[in-house]
């Protein structure tokens, strides 16, 4: 059997703890990527930090607030990282009592639509008559209470994870602006008399979010492949579901995912948020295209 000689580059192939060099590892710190091994790391809301990054101590130079340890995307580390994500599904569950308990003109103010009511009538209602509103409404009713159990037990699983991998502006961003997505792509594709509601758009942008994290982590990919692909399914062949919202969100928080979970640390806040805007834009576009059609 041939053995790897002292000092070639097989040998060398696993670094040492920077602290310990003498121990081989393969665990890096997810802030600076430095190695450590398994006396040294500590655990944080996604993977492991360095001693020095967990306290604060890089030996850099900079000011103490710069050298805070960080999430992945270089938000703020939070002491409750699943705590927007808690918000946003309180507020899904009291809009959907509201809409059980209130009078019906509560639930028709909430949905998307684009133009209402249908011709021969004069349209006095919808996206296209200046209710842009419904774009972000939409994205907290539900009727149905399988429908906002599927979603909230989705952004619950999904959800926490990024909201602890991004930080809380940048998770609150992702979800919005996906959602935003899903509602615009829906205001173009279907009828404009057809009601659509559900927070489906924001959750798939989390799904295509999900799949930059995974790739950052460099972990399998196949168990979140399988399942996008099981919702994709259900998708298009369950009747009553906007497909549009689906894929709209899923490509915006894809997008958007990537861009701030894979973005140069030295142009890390122009890329992550340029990326949002860009997408907004596109929303914007959308909504004065199809409003422009209709009218």
């Amino acid at each position: 059997m041939d053995h790897a000689a002292a000092g070639s580059p097989d040998a060398q192939s696993t670094p040492g703890c920077y602290r310990h060099p003498d121990r081989e590892t393969g665990i890096r710190c997810t802030r600076c990527e430095r190695p450590i091994c398994t006396d040294c790391m500590v655990n944080a809301s996604v993977g492991f930090h360095c001693p020095d990054c967990a306290t604060g101590r890089t030996g850099t130079g900079p000011a103490p607030a710069a050298s805070r340890p960080r999430t992945l995307a270089g938000g703020t580390i939070a002491g409750d990282p699943y705590l927007l994500t808690k918000i946003l599904i309180g507020l899904n569950a009291a809009v959907f009592i509201a809409v059980h308990t209130l009078p019906e003109s509560f639930l028709s103010d909430m949905v998307l639509i684009g133009r209402w009511p249908p011709a021969p009538f004069v349209p006095t209602d919808g996206v296209a008559e200046g209710e842009w509103y419904r774009l972000v409404t939409t994205m907290f009713t539900h009727e149905e209470i399988w429908h906002i159990g599927f979603n909230m037990l989705s952004l619950w699983f999904l959800g926490g994870p990024l909201e602890a991998a991004l930080g809380r502006a940048r998770y609150l961003t992702l979800y919005l602006v996906s959602g935003l997505a899903g509602s615009a792509l829906t205001y173009l594709l279907a009828s404009p008399t057809t009601a659509t509601l559900g927070a489906s758009g924001a959750v798939f942008g989390l799904f295509g979010a999900t799949a930059a994290l995974v790739r950052r982590l460099k972990a399998d990919m196949r168990p979140v492949v399988i399942l996008l692909a099981i919702n994709l399914v259900f998708t298009f062949t369950w009747a009553n579901i906007a497909w549009q919202a689906h894929i709209g969100g899923l490509v915006a928080g894809a997008a958007i995912g990537y861009a701030m979970l894979h973005a140069p640390r030295e142009r890390r806040s122009l890329v992550q948020y340029g990326t949002c805007a860009l997408v907004l834009v596109a929303v914007v576009g959308l909504t004065l295209s199809r409003t422009a059609q209709l009218t």
